[in-house]
């Protein structure tokens, strides 16, 4: 069963509450670092900070006045403050606290993802193992390749989610920047020490040289990392949503007792959940594109930038967080088929397995060439009429005068393909006890080809 999305941290970090709580911090650190320098009263920054309160609804009520969201904030909490209001916002610009603010909210949505990252990791990693030697069928332009183990798969999406969490984590680190440097970022009415005081007590970088607000290349980093954890995610629903086709059938959701998955065919399972996530992933890379648009501002700022972060930071993280979340409940309860995959393995009647007659044929002396077409005729043959490649082969009279029919069952045993999956689950996974020593059971499942198929 895929539970709910019932997350609240990060929709909390997006409420005009929790924005405006940022903001008054930031105006309060100024003014302590103001009262440090002698320009404020020290016991008025003690009253601004016992008295000063956010008042929702009166800053809304004034910014539908006044038509300005940061003077409205600072007007009313100055009116909760009394006579010290008036020390507030001196000598910043509105953007210090915007973008400060912005930085603050944006490293608490990354925390939230970078959670939510982790626990997909490490489904990834238990499904990958459980999975290490169950054989499938690979597939190449969707067609019948050569056999792989899905443990293989899940490995693979399991090394580009843990490069998409660093990418995350590298981009946090570029939005966790703010700038108390006044109207075009030359201190012009702000001391620098007023900005390191302020950047310090919030666990800030400050920008090296800001205009008047902190460039925007770093906010379009962190939202193209969230376009790429969101197509990692895209990429296990769309085999997922393969997967589970009613012709595969190897691996589907988790479909709990009364859950229904049609108003009009009873007998349905739709991967909804991953139709879902494909869904978002498109969200993701337009907020990102949107995010790159904002890069280029007129001179020193212009405010193009802020409807579009109005929109795009709010949702994007919601919507990846909601990605991870489900997504991750849908590998956790994934059901896979392993008696499917040998079914499908099977179908090709061994043909996947042609490159390693035509190389064995070379190998034996034959012209490339002439190899390609041998094992091809016999490969359609196969197919065609139904019959064991293994036979085909052997009714080739140029394939039998090289090979023997114990080389061509030996060549045409899936498990030649397993004998570097402990090497690839250690350079994916890492090194640990299972991966460094192998034991009878840890060796591939020997695995056979006869008239009928491959066993």
């Amino acid at each position: 069963m895929i539970p709910r999305y019932t997350r609240p941290a990060m929709g909390r970090i997006w409420t005009e509450e929790a924005r405006y709580a940022h903001w008054l911090e930031i105006e309060i650190l100024a003014c302590e670092a103001l009262a440090a320098r002698g320009s404020v009263p020290k016991a008025a920054v003690r009253a601004i900070r016992r008295r000063g309160r956010i008042d929702v609804a009166r800053i809304a009520a004034l910014e539908a006045e006044v038509k300005h969201d940061v003077i409205a904030f600072v007007t009313q909490v100055a009116e909760s403050v009394g006579p010290e209001g008036r020390f507030l916002h001196l000598g910043l610009t509105s953007s210090d606290v915007l973008d400060t603010g912005f930085a603050l909210q944006l490293r608490e949505a990354a925390r939230v993802l970078l959670a939510g990252q982790d626990l997909l990791i490490a489904t990834l990693r238990r499904l990958a193992r459980r999975h290490k030697r169950t054989l499938m069928i690979g597939r190449t332009h969707g067609m019948h390749a050569e056999p792989i183990t899905f443990g293989l798969k899940v490995a693979g999406w399991y090394t580009e989610a843990v490069r998409n969490r660093e990418r995350l984590e590298r981009a946090a680190r570029q939005v966790a920047v703010g700038k108390i440097s006044g109207a075009v970022g030359v201190f012009g009415n702000v001391a620098p020490e007023v900005e390191a005081y302020v950047l310090e007590r919030l666990a800030l970088t400050p920008e090296p040289l800001a205009t008047q607000v902190v460039a925007r290349d770093r906010h379009a980093e962190f939202f193209a990392a969230l376009a790429l954890a969101g197509s990692g995610l895209e990429r296990i629903a769309i085999e997922i949503r393969h997967l589970q086709r009613t012709e595969v059938g190897e691996a589907e959701e988790p479909f709990s007792e009364k859950q229904k998955g049609s108003s009009a065919m009873p007998h349905k399972r739709n991967p909804i959940v991953a139709e879902n996530a494909v869904g978002l992933a498109r969200l993701l890379r337009a907020y990102a594109g949107a995010a790159l648009e904002d890069v280029a501002l007129w001179h020193e700022r212009d405010i193009s930038h802020s409807s579009v972060e109005r929109v795009i930071a709010p949702d994007a993280t919601c919507a990846l967080d909601y990605m991870l979340a489900r997504m991750t409940a849908v590998l956790g309860g994934l059901v896979v088929r392993p008696e499917r995959m040998r079914e499908n393995l099977e179908r090709s009647h061994g043909i996947v397995l042609s490159e390693d007659v035509l190389l064995a044929l070379v190998r034996a002396g034959a012209r490339r060439e002439d190899a390609y077409r041998w094992v091809q005729r016999a490969a359609h043959a196969a197919w065609d009429g139904g019959a064991s490649f293994a036979d085909a082969l052997s009714a080739e009279p140029e394939v039998r005068t090289r090979l023997t029919k114990q080389q061509i069952a030996a060549l045409l045993d899936p498990a030649r393909h397993l004998a570097n999956l402990d090497l690839l689950f250690r350079r994916a996974l890492g090194s640990n006890r299972s991966t460094r020593r192998r034991g009878p059971a840890d060796r591939p499942r020997p695995v056979r080809a006869t008239p009928g198929g491959i066993r």
